[in-house]
């Protein structure tokens, strides 16, 4: 599954003859401007007075980020190229990357900074981690160390707008790590309109995200699954080139996770001390769905628990609740410890290399025989009052025995599921489009 995007260059040439908004020199937009249509319906400017993403460190693991763009000048770290083994903040020879940094800290340029591209979280810092392949054929065997480095350099959230071909359990590893070491990861569902998301997007611990238009409808080549989290613009979403004075307009799933990604440095700018879990718990909460929609069970294949709804997320009562919120925690196992076997158990002599200092044979053989005539003894015991006492009938539970069975009252199990408390909760302003009210239980 491939997150090819469709592109089309906006040149300067364009932008300069682009209709304005107003003859103040402060408030005029550009065109590219103008064609961010996510920041009118998140309502942006609301947004902004309750956080731009200042403090936080966005991983964005992709092409190789152009630190020198107008658009994002200031706000990219030197971060780490895997191809070259340089700097990741360097202009390469694809957009990608440059552009899902730009639709999270992009901060524009010009008068007034209204010109280009926008960020959600302006003030934010992008670590860019160069990959090979970028956002479209990224090896999926390298995807822990990038993880890894990212986390080791202090990204809270990372950002991963790729399908990689393979995800191994070094990769997974690596996923647990992040989660361990509180950091967000936000993977794309992937572009192929298939019934289930990408496989890395499929690990526990990651927040998966599918792609919704200006309608909040899903986009119909949106992958969609039961583990798919959350939704986001993706859908005629225009973004930074890594040329400057050009700029890229796309489809994808991977526009909606950056989206993720920006939504997820204001909350983590505003609530330090939420954890990674807790800051995703926010964005389920405050998540809404498209009129007609309301009925649907949530966690919905298509939209998971619903778009994001930034200013909601950051101004909704909502309580943090537990640490890991509606992550799944990442699975036992191998991968859990960076696939290192464990150590030897201290009872095995041969790895350890420990004398045994116990009983020797011949009492070990003493108490065996010991042993053996208590048990004769109890058996014919139990034998004789079984005659003695004719028809007992069978020991509870019936043939077999045990709980459970025939003529034995079944036992509840404590892990049944419980209702699940990432409900729909009721809109406020900046939702795309005006959030349904929430049905009172019962209804």
């Amino acid at each position: 599954m491939s997150f090819t995007r469709t592109l089309r260059a906006v040149g300067s040439a364009v932008a300069a003859g682009a209709l304005l908004f107003s003859a103040a020199p402060t408030a005029l937009a550009d065109q590219n401007r103008d064609d961010q249509w996510p920041l009118k319906a998140f309502d942006a400017q609301s947004v902004w007075k309750e956080s731009t993403g200042k403090g936080v460190t966005v991983a964005v693991i992709d092409d190789s980020v152009n630190g020198s763009h107008p658009d994002l000048k200031g706000n990219v770290l030197p971060g780490k190229n895997f191809v070259d083994g340089g700097r990741g903040d360097q202009k390469g020879t694809r957009d990608h990357g440059t552009g899902m940094a730009s639709l999270i800290a992009g901060h524009g340029h010009g008068a007034g900074n209204s010109d280009g591209v926008m960020g959600l979280a302006p003030d934010a810092k992008i670590l860019p981690v160069a990959v090979p392949g970028g956002g479209d054929d990224a090896s999926g065997s390298s995807v822990g160390s990038w993880v890894r480095y990212a986390v080791d350099q202090g990204a809270s959230v990372i950002n991963i707008s790729l399908n990689p071909y393979y995800v191994g359990e070094a990769d997974k590893s690596a996923l647990a790590y992040a989660l361990e070491k509180d950091a967000l990861v936000v993977v794309g569902a992937g572009n192929d309109g298939q019934s289930k998301i990408s496989e890395l997007a499929s690990v526990p611990g990651v927040v998966s995200v599918g792609a919704v238009d200006k309608a909040g409808k899903v986009w119909s080549k949106s992958n969609s699954g039961s583990q798919l989290m959350l939704s986001a613009p993706g859908v005629e979403i225009t973004s930074a080139s890594a040329t400057p004075g050009l700029y890229r307009v796309a489809d994808g799933t991977s526009d909606s996770t950056a989206y993720v990604s920006a939504a997820a440095a204001l909350l983590r700018s505003k609530f330090p001390n939420l954890s990674a879990g807790q800051i995703a718990n926010r964005l389920v909460k405050s998540a809404g769905l498209p009129p007609g929609k309301e009925g649907l069970k949530l966690p919905d294949p298509h939209y998971g628990y619903g778009f994001i709804q930034p200013l909601k997320a950051l101004t909704a009562d909502i309580p943090a609740g537990p640490k890991n919120g509606p992550l799944k925690a990442p699975e036992a196992g191998p991968a859990s410890n960076g696939g290192v076997p464990s150590a030897p158990g201290a009872g095995d002599d041969q790895a350890s290399g420990q004398k045994d200092s116990g009983l020797g044979t011949g009492a070990i053989v003493g108490i065996a025989a010991g042993v053996l005539v208590v048990v004769a003894a109890v058996v014919v015991l139990v034998v004789v009052r079984q005659k003695k006492n004719g028809r007992n009938g069978p020991p509870p539970g019936g043939p077999g025995g045990g709980f459970g069975g025939p003529g034995f009252p079944q036992q509840p199990s404590p892990y049944q599921q419980q209702p699940g408390p990432y409900q729909q909760q009721p809109g406020v302003p900046g939702a795309f489009p005006p959030a349904p009210p929430t049905q009172p239980p019962g209804q």
